[in-house]
């Protein structure tokens, strides 16, 4: 059995081939059981679980079986730690004999970005240049490449409630030969962009409907309980809406806050992402149509990014 960390699943993925692996294993059929959710109590603070299994179909040519193990621990931030960290176990499909073990933050981090850029590979404007990134966390550059790989950006905005985190961020960017900046005027960089990806820890609503421009695309990653909230009801009524899957209407942020509290009707909700990849819904439509994507995660996505991991992983 073989353990990959950051370095190995980075060699091994590159994004657009992450987004059409992506796309494959959507039109596929893999099972995907519901995921495991366990409060864990904690003195002065809570903690989450979450057990996140799937397997290839049974006529699969090379079936695997996977699981994702994650923890959120929310006061992890006080003692200088991530506050979701994991493990992904991959199996074979065939025996059910070990693989590999692969850092589970890093495989979700590739999973996650490819999730929102084949969503935007067919909802965004098709010349779309200018994106705002909100939200400098480990996500924010992996979200910057994935979309940069399906749209012609060339205006990058990186803004986040630490001016200095942002800078941070565009730092990096820009020394991997990528043009970022840093701004501090949310709403204006809003009212401009063409692509906004959220992924933050917001419990309130940073982007307002109100912001949005005609034909921009909205793509909120962060919001993943009941708690948080990057986008107001304006936005989503504003919008069409697509989720990555069911869970996105009654368990993560946005769209089922929405719902529960009677502004937004979960029959509004135009489909999921794999009605999307199977050419059920439309893509960017013209006439100034704005969209939004709304992603909790998925185990299926775990899956076919630790497959795409082990299949091109190099010799040892």
């Amino acid at each position: 059995m073989r353990l990959f960390g950051n370095g190995e699943i980075d060699g091994a993925l590159s994004f657009p081939g992450l987004i059409d692996t992506l796309a494959d294993a959507f039109r596929g059929n893999a099972v995907v059981p519901p995921r495991a959710h366990h409060h864990i109590e904690r003195p002065g603070e809570q903690a989450v679980l979450l057990i996140m299994p799937a397997w290839s179909a049974s006529d699969a040519p090379h079936p695997y079986i996977g699981t994702k193990i994650v923890s959120v621990f929310f006061g992890n931030g006080a003692r200088d730690l991530p506050g979701v960290m994991g493990a992904y176990l991959l199996m074979d499909g065939r025996t059910g004999a070990p693989l590999a073990v692969m850092d589970g933050n890093r495989l979700t981090l590739w999973r996650t970005a490819a999730a929102s850029a084949l969503a935007s590979r067919s909802l965004a404007n098709p010349t779309a240049s200018k994106m705002l990134m909100v939200g400098a966390g480990g996500l924010a550059p992996f979200l910057v490449k994935a979309h940069r790989s399906v749209r012609p950006l060339t205006d990058i905005a990186i803004w986040a409630r630490r001016p200095e985190a942002a800078e941070a961020v565009a730092a990096q960017l820009v020394a991997e030969g990528i043009e970022a900046r840093a701004v501090t005027d949310l709403e204006g960089e809003a009212r401009t962009a063409d692509i906004i990806s959220c992924a933050t820890n917001a419990t309130q609503p940073l982007i307002h409907g109100r912001w949005l421009k005609r034909d921009a695309h909205l793509d909120l990653v962060g919001a993943f309980t009941m708690q948080m909230r990057e986008a107001d009801a304006e936005a989503l009524e504003r919008a069409r809406v697509v989720v990555d899957s069911e869970k996105a209407i009654d368990e993560g942020g946005d769209v089922a806050i929405g719902i529960d509290e009677g502004s937004y009707a979960a029959d509004r909700v135009a489909g999921t992402l794999t009605d999307l990849c199977h050419g059920r819904l439309p893509g960017h439509a013209e006439g100034g149509e704005i969209t939004v994507f709304k992603s909790v995660g998925m185990s299926l996505e775990d899956l076919a990014a630790a497959v795409a991991v082990w299949e091109n992983r190099a010799p040892l």
